[in-house]
């Protein structure tokens, strides 16, 4: 069995790979998963770099997000049965309801995580994924996937269908949540750089696009676009970079998701008082999601037929080319590592 384990953090070239002689034995409650698939996100590089809020155990396997095949289970396993197609989830101790400081270990950070031929997950932490999608695309939905679903959905006031939302750029997050608010019924206006993103953001779903380099002040834009209304919940990936304009483009009792609350530009979260005389917006911070919210999440694919967008996959052979080419910030889409 080879694992790829963080050695020396700071550099790629510090994640190596290791034989062992075989898969361990599952315990009572475990299934053991041949891992198929992997993907990798944002905060594997903050792992790598050491500037991860979470202090990363000392030669962990790296990367949260995996997919595979259950090849054995524990005497006491009820879940799962040997061939199960699962993923395993980013809080493997968040089940529902209302995350605490007690739930917070994390594959590939806390736990060793999922850049590994097998993979021993507790049957609490993983899920069945759903039948139409392959490994790669089912590796790329417990952290990307899952936050954008608990971004539109978990609030306990979703968009109805014919509100807007509101997306911003094209990191892999902001794909998942133009698709699922598509799937929701909702308008969808995303913002993005370039006329080639542009389109693809068009095929994906976006009913209006606005290129926020041609117009630094898109909140004005958004507003233009839905007669004035403005958006009712916005998926704010950008954080201090784009706060201001969030606010500036949410409806009146807008709602906005807050997934990014940091950037190497900005060291705070700052909006003008102008900006929020113009609405009355609630605001929610959250960080990916429970077991319950996944699950839901891949009821709602599976009936739709949703297929998350793949960037890129690299084979095991080519960890360090798949953390380099993901740190370009050049995919649209997830980049992917082949594992069997």
């Amino acid at each position: 069995m080879r694992s790829y384990h963080l050695e020396t953090p700071g550099t790629v070239e510090g994640i190596v790979p290791r034989d062992t002689a075989e898969p361990p034995e599952p315990g009572p409650h475990d299934i053991l998963v041949r891992i198929h698939a992997v993907s990798l996100n944002k905060r594997d590089l903050l792992i790598l770099n050491g500037s991860y809020p979470l202090k990363a155990a000392p030669d962990v396997i790296p990367v949260s997000d995996g997919a595979g095949e259950v090849v054995a289970v524990g005497a006491e396993v009820t879940r799962f049965s040997v061939g199960d197609r699962v993923t395993g989830t980013y809080f493997p101790r968040w089940l529902d309801g209302r995350i605490t400081p007690a739930l917070i270990d994390q594959p590939g950070a806390t736990l060793p995580g999922m850049l590994t031929e097998y993979a021993l997950i507790d049957q609490e932490a993983a899920v069945r994924i759903p039948d139409h999608l392959g490994w790669e695309e089912a590796a790329c939905l417990p952290c990307a996937g899952v936050t954008a679903w608990n971004a539109l959905t978990g609030g306990g006031d979703p968009p109805l269908p014919g509100e807007t939302v509101l997306t911003l750029g094209t990191g892999a997050l902001a794909l998942f949540a133009v698709q699922f608010a598509k799937l929701l019924g909702a308008e969808v206006v995303a913002t993005t750089s370039s006329p080639a993103k542009a389109e693809r953001l068009k095929t994906l779903g976006a009913d209006h696009v606005v290129n926020y380099v041609e117009s630094p002040e898109w909140a004005a834009d958004v507003r233009q676009l839905t007669g004035g209304r403005g958006a009712d919940l916005i998926v704010e990936t950008g954080g201090p970079d784009t706060i201001e304009q969030s606010v500036r483009a949410s409806a009146l009792y807008g709602r906005i998701a807050l997934v990014a609350a940091n950037s190497p530009r900005r060291p705070s979260l700052e909006i003008t008082t102008d900006a929020l005389a113009s609405s009355l917006i609630t605001m929610r911070r959250l960080f990916v999601g429970s077991r319950t919210h996944f699950e839901q999440m891949n009821r709602a694919i599976a009936l739709h037929g949703l297929h998350p967008v793949v960037d890129r996959v690299f084979p095991y052979d080519d960890v360090h080319a798949a953390y380099r080419y993901y740190a370009t910030g050049a995919a649209f889409g997830k980049v992917v590592i082949r594992v069997a």
